[in-house]
């Protein structure tokens, strides 16, 4: 078998492989062959590239990061739907269709809360994928679409040219997961599926979209070039016969019909594994649809029925207050069983104390209930003339509940956090930040291995880690001993880091990289930096009033000592190696953009920064100077627009290298 021939087996062995596993959910490779034929492609083509194809399952995921995105006019339009919101209103539309098609019969599909996107074919082979925008120009996300598995890249029918819609979206179990880890790194968390779908797959980086796990159900044939079809249920049986996931639909012969569905629909909604927030009803004729015709803004041959928010009273048993992995303290309604959107409810967010006070929720209270966007239970009011006489106020506690730590409020919002450096409600989250590259950089130490130490009961807090020994690792599941040895010596390895590194270790509130350098540079050891009051730390220049009460109230709080204490007894630095501030670049900004040769950007600004200068991550007309490296992009020319000082990796190292100060631009 020469080389083209066996590219072409493992490319239609991958692609069927990834049919049944992905669409069908039934495999017939196992993933070890899966990755080894896999392994062996991106060998071949690696060799050959001239041979690589856009339809490769090697091109998954690319490794171009966009600048932006191109915009793609629409051959067919997307259109949006007419929306009712009421059977009554349904029957409405239901009539007007029949006035004009007298024995018009309907499909039925669940309305997505998704992406809308078009995905595009020539000859069989996907060659681009847009958003819907407007519904006639969108967005070329073409690389990001590539990354879900669901998305054929080659099809079994080879038309000439061939386009579908279909909805991308987050399943549900992966945005509680990407939730969660969000959480744990400290991050804003998506406030639903749609938004996380949305936002992922508007990613520059194909490879964030990726790691996203987004899914796909088409349900619409656009535009078919050498095929006609008779009805939408033609449609959708032959996009299956395609390989691609159909939304799920059904047949229904008059609008009486389509009502039961719908709600059967709703009342099912728990079983999709995807958001939805209506359900469509179509015209199943494709020649009525084209007597029907459209309005200037919708299909007269669909309607997209929107499930009225549904509301019960309740009554709020208690309100406990949950502390989440970042510090924050969440209060919680307990409420009376009460079945909303297919599911029971047993409690509601309130929030923060901000919101408990704006809707004066109290113990006792009867309140309506609700879903918010059909999956988080909230109140939504409260029915005051049933309020007990007794019901007092509620506010939120003045100390951990967890650890018993103090807590701060959110000098820029609601947020009410936990001060406790070893609070076991955080655990998770600080040991996570702990471990970071910017923090004390403990190779191995990622989320997946801190919750397996922590589920094993072998870390109660940071310092917990400098303890561990190879023997009680080595048994965790998915660690063996050479792992283990791995792990503990990179946590060794960590003690000898400059205290800039364990500040930011510590996670302190408004202390970050950067404040974590200047206070290393300014005081020579923890010591001499817990000892020091407000008025000494606010008088360093970008030390505010606001990070030194922050510092200052940290280091008093006992949980705060007893983790300095332990690790002291581990024997971890505690004093700073910074170099002596130098004041070369002071009053200069600097914009890093492309590859340096002679040390990485983050070195590249820590130089800066050592001799005075700032570091910014756009070009404007106060940049003193833009440093290039090999393969600058946007920044350059932007930099070139507005007459910024340009200084290739000579002309840089130069001017560090330089005894004199450079002219400020």
């Amino acid at each position: 078998m020469d080389t083209l021939q066996e590219i072409q087996q493992l490319r239609t062995e991958l692609e069927r492989a990834s049919y049944e596993y992905y669409v069908l959910d039934k495999p017939t490779m196992s993933d070890y062959d899966f990755d080894h034929k896999l392994r062996r492609l991106e060998e071949l083509e690696a060799a050959h590239p001239e041979l690589v194809t856009p339809d490769s399952p090697t091109q998954r995921v690319g490794g171009q990061v966009a600048e932006g995105f191109a915009e793609v006019t629409h051959q067919v339009p997307l259109e949006s739907l007419q929306d009712v919101f009421s059977f009554e209103e349904l029957a409405e539309f239901g009539q007007r269709v029949h006035e004009v098609v007298e024995n018009a019969a309907f499909d039925v599909e669940p309305k997505i809360d998704g992406l809308s996107v078009a995905l595009e074919y020539e000859n069989g082979i996907f060659i681009r994928g847009a958003t819907r925008g407007d519904g006639r120009v969108g967005e070329d996300v073409t690389q990001n679409l590539k990354t879900i598995r669901t998305i054929p890249l080659c099809l079994p029918d080879t038309l000439p040219r061939f386009i579908v819609r279909g909805e991308v979206f987050m399943p549900k179990s992966v945005f509680q997961k990407l939730n969660e880890e969000r959480e744990l790194n400290g991050l804003p968390l998506f406030a639903n599926p749609r938004n996380a779908a949305a936002g992922s797959l508007r990613q520059l980086d194909p490879k964030i979209a990726a790691a996203r796990q987004l899914d796909i159900l088409v349900f619409n044939v656009q535009y078919a070039e050498g095929i006609s079809f008779t009805t939408h249920m033609e449609t959708l049986e032959y996009l299956e016969s395609q390989h691609f996931r159909v939304i799920p639909h059904t047949f229904c012969g008059t609008i009486e019909d389509c009502t039961k569905r719908i709600e059967a629909i709703g009342d099912g909604r728990e079983e999709f594994n995807f958001d939805i927030d209506g359900a469509v009803v179509k015209v199943n004729s494709l020649s009525d649809r084209e007597i029907l015709g459209s309005t200037a803004k919708f299909p007269r041959w669909a309607a997209a029925y929107k499930y009225p928010p549904e509301q019960k009273p309740s009554k709020v048993v208690d309100i406990v207050i949950q502390v989440g992995r970042t510090g924050v303290l969440t209060p919680k309604a307990v409420v009376e069983p009460v079945r909303l959107a297919g599911t029971t409810v047993t409690n509601a967010t309130l929030h923060n104390q901000d919101f408990i006070t704006e809707k004066d929720v109290r113990i006792g209270d009867t309140v309506l209930v609700q879903k918010a966007g059909e999956i988080i239970p909230e109140i939504v009011s409260v029915l005051k003339e049933k309020r007990p006489s007794d019901a007092k106020p509620f506010f939120l506690p003045d100390h951990c509940p967890v650890c018993g730590a103090a807590v701060v409020r959110d000098e820029d919002g609601a947020a009410v956090r936990c001060t406790g450096a070893e609070c076991p409600a955080q655990l998770m989250r600080n040991l996570v930040h702990f471990a970071s590259r910017d923090a004390m950089d403990i190779e191995g130490l990622g989320p997946a291995n801190v919750e397996n130490l922590v589920s094993a009961g072998l870390l109660k807090t940071p310092g917990d880690l400098y303890s561990l020994r190879v023997e009680d690792v080595a048994k965790l599941e998915r660690m063996g001993k050479k792992s283990a040895q791995n792990l503990i010596s990179a946590i060794e390895k960590s003690k000898e880091n400059d205290l800039s590194k364990l500040l930011n270790a510590f996670g302190i509130r408004q202390v970050g990289q950067k404040a974590a350098q200047l206070l290393s540079r300014q005081f020579s050891s923890l010591d001499a930096l817990a000892a020091a009051g407000e008025e000494e730390l606010t008088s360093i220049p970008d030390i505010g009033a606001i990070t030194a009460q922050s510092l200052t109230a940290w280091f008093s709080a006992p949980q705060s000592r007893h983790l300095i204490e332990t690790l002291k007894a581990a024997g971890v630095n505690m004093k700073s190696r910074a170099e002596p501030t130098g004041d070369k670049l002071a009053g200069l900004t600097f914009v890093l953009t492309g590859e340096l040769s002679a040390f990485t950007r983050k070195e590249a600004g820590e130089r800066i920064e050592a001799q005075g200068g700032k570091i910014s991550g756009s070009v404007s007309k106060k940049t003193s100077y833009v440093i290039a490296g090999e393969a600058a992009g946007s920044k350059l020319r932007k930099a070139q627009k507005l007459n910024v000082p340009i200084l290739d990796e000579d002309a840089f190292i130069a001017m560090l290298d330089s005894e004199n100060s450079p002219q400020k631009s």
